[in-house]
């Protein structure tokens, strides 16, 4: 099983930064992508940004500029440094993280697992 365990959301003004935290915990043998996901109310879940492999990274463009994606490859932990933040980025923020583990019998298993979330809200 693999857990991931979000931090960092939070209410700050419009230009305001927030930097969340993802940390991936449990029987992974490597991880393969990490991301961040966000939904606000009423619209469907949507990427924000994620790291595959160590330097592909792809951004929304409503972020792009504003919004930095990092990873921990030795922690197990991806990063996103929100700055000039705007209230249209106010949603709850998903960590996500895709690779493989070890299987019970041996081996190794695919697994892709999402974090609780964390609300980020941008007041104007």
């Amino acid at each position: 099983q693999v857990r991931l365990v979000e931090s960092g959301g939070g209410l700050v003004q419009a230009g305001g930064s927030l930097r969340l935290s993802c940390a991936a915990s449990g029987s992974i043998f490597r991880i393969n992508a990490m991301g961040w996901y966000r939904q606000a109310p009423g619209k469907q879940r949507e990427l924000v940004a994620q790291i595959t492999g160590s330097t592909t990274i792809n951004y929304a463009d409503s972020v792009k500029g504003r919004f930095t994606i990092s990873r921990d490859n030795a922690k197990n932990t991806v990063y996103l440094q929100m700055n000039s933040l705007k209230p249209e980025d106010t949603a709850t923020y998903y960590c996500n993280t895709e690779g493989l583990k070890f299987g019970i019998a041996g081996g190794f298993t695919p697994f892709g697992s999402w974090g609780q979330g964390t609300q980020v809200t941008v007041s104007s």
